[in-house]
């Protein structure tokens, strides 16, 4: 074969090639046409339950708006004075619970519904100690139901948990966990604290705050109200109030605006102190003037000599090691009633009876 022919044997397959690669270009599977969607199967039982819990709940949380004076000390605020949070509807009078740090210091209030309609609402009342709030809803076109309520006594670690909310003002965001922990003891800008808390690891960031966890039944469990985390962003510790708690302090926020707060009138040093000097209980500083502890003859410190007082050792015959102890049981046996202390005075016991006033109305 001459160099000629191999020449011209070469030009032909190189067309060739160019048509080829044209033909490619051209064939029908890489065109412009959309490709075939693939069936899938049905949902997982876990997929369906999510879904369900969702749609049935969603439309019962709502977003809460408050405008406020310049708070920088808000964990919530979104500049300008306005803040965001969640609530959940309580009621079919248009009850709407959420944290009270929510709408603390909060001139105005508007709801927003997962409808997006949006409405006035007032504030009926606040329990700072609980951290929380309960709204009116002004108007409205319809309200969505209530929640079902689930109870917070008989909940176990491990249990899965959701929280549906508004995390950095995005709206209807549901996140899935777990029960972490309970019994938790949260403080609160009261500076006192809320006993058993639910801990989770559902994601809970802020604009969570006010809304639901919810067990897999989509029950109400807790009320989200904080975050442990170094950033402000979930890390895997969020906080619920218990609902029992809830439903205790909720009735009376609507009916009178206010919750009592059981005391007997004590001032008790700080627990620090009484580990130092070796003593066992809450050491009463001194007794506020004209309180039921003082009528009842309990003794604080002796300011002239430092001379010990009344150490507090048990409640009904409970042991309590730190004033949350204390306060814990004077909340479950309400105000009006009496307990009996018991009390380590000169190194000797003795039981003291007093009534439990509410010492809240007197700040």
């Amino acid at each position: 074969m001459n160099r000629r022919t191999v020449l011209v044997l070469t030009v032909i397959a190189a067309i060739l090639l160019i048509f080829a690669a044209g033909s490619i270009r051209q064939a029908p599977w890489s065109g412009p046409a959309a490709r075939a969607v693939a069936e899938r199967g049905a949902l997982s039982d876990a997929e369906k339950a999510n879904v369900e819990i969702f749609e049935k709940v969603s439309p019962s949380v709502v977003q809460v708006v408050t405008q406020t004076a310049a708070n920088p000390l808000s964990d919530e605020q979104e500049g300008g004075g306005a803040a965001s949070g969640t609530g959940i509807v309580w009621d079919n009078d248009g009850h709407v619970v959420t944290n009270n740090h929510v709408v603390q210091n909060a001139s105005q209030v508007a709801i927003r519904f997962a409808s997006g309609e949006a409405v006035r609402a007032e504030i009926v009342g606040t329990a700072p100690n609980y951290d929380l709030a309960v709204l009116r809803i002004r108007s409205a076109r319809k309200l969505p139901p209530s929640l079902a309520l689930g109870s917070s006594a008989d909940l176990k670690v491990g249990q899965f948990a959701y929280a549906i909310g508004n995390p950095f003002g995005l709206d209807q965001s549901m996140s899935s966990g777990i029960i972490s922990a309970l019994k938790r003891r949260l403080p609160t800008s009261s500076g006192r604290e809320i006993s058993n808390v639910i801990q989770t690891d559902t994601a809970i960031n802020p604009g969570n705050s006010g809304g639901p966890l919810l067990d897999s039944a989509g029950r109400l469990i807790g009320v989200t109200t904080a975050i442990l985390s170094p950033s402000g962003s979930n890390a895997g510790i969020g906080f619920a109030i218990p609902v029992d708690i809830v439903n205790r302090v909720v009735p009376e926020l609507i009916r009178n605006g206010r919750v009592p707060t059981p005391g007997i009138g004590i001032v008790t040093a700080n627990e620090a102190v009484a580990t130092r000097i070796g003593a066992e209980g809450l050491i009463v500083v001194r007794t506020t003037p004209g309180s039921s502890a003082e009528r009842a003859g309990i003794r604080g410190v002796d300011m002239s000599t430092g001379e010990l007082g009344d150490v507090i050792t048990a409640v009904d015959g409970k042991p309590v090691h730190r004033l949350s102890d204390l306060a814990d049981q004077l909340e479950q046996i309400g105000v009006g009633k009496k307990v009996r202390l018991s009390v380590n005075r000169d190194g000797s016991a003795r039981d003291i009876e007093v009534a439990i006033v509410d010492i809240g109305r007197a700040q």
